[in-house]
């Protein structure tokens, strides 16, 4: 999966900067600094971790018209994770299917935190 190329046709504002990492998370940085990838695994590694019963295993599923599949919002507005349709398993209904891959995606990443795309809108030409 080209995480890359989903996000790009998500995130509609060219002025932000944002890094995907390897399990389809992404961190949008409203405060970018000079090094987008340290900083975005910071944020993911303090914020992208689950604790059951916490605010950290929360999350908002949106089902998009744009790509198919969903984006799974977090405990933090910043980091979001995007899920496909063929992720998805028979049983529990999509929407919930969806938030808990997501979920589980944002744990893989906040403990892994491989970078594998960087958006600078400083240096990127779309």
């Amino acid at each position: 999966m080209d995480y890359k190329d989903v996000w790009q046709n998500l995130i509609d504002d060219e002025q932000k900067s944002w890094v995907v990492f390897e399990n389809g998370t992404c961190v949008i940085l409203m405060q970018p600094s000079a090094d987008l990838a340290q900083q975005a695994q910071t944020l993911l590694s303090e914020y992208g971790g689950v604790d059951e019963a916490t605010a950290s295993a929360d999350f908002s599923v949106l089902e998009l018209d744009v790509v198919p599949g969903w984006v799974v919002g977090s405990h933090h507005p910043d980091i979001l994770n995007y899920v496909a349709p063929d992720e998805l398993f028979e049983g529990l209904p999509r929407d919930m299917q969806a938030g808990f891959i997501g979920r589980q995606h944002r744990s893989d990443d906040a403990q892994q935190l491989n970078v594998v795309y960087i958006y600078d809108p400083q240096t990127a030409g779309r």
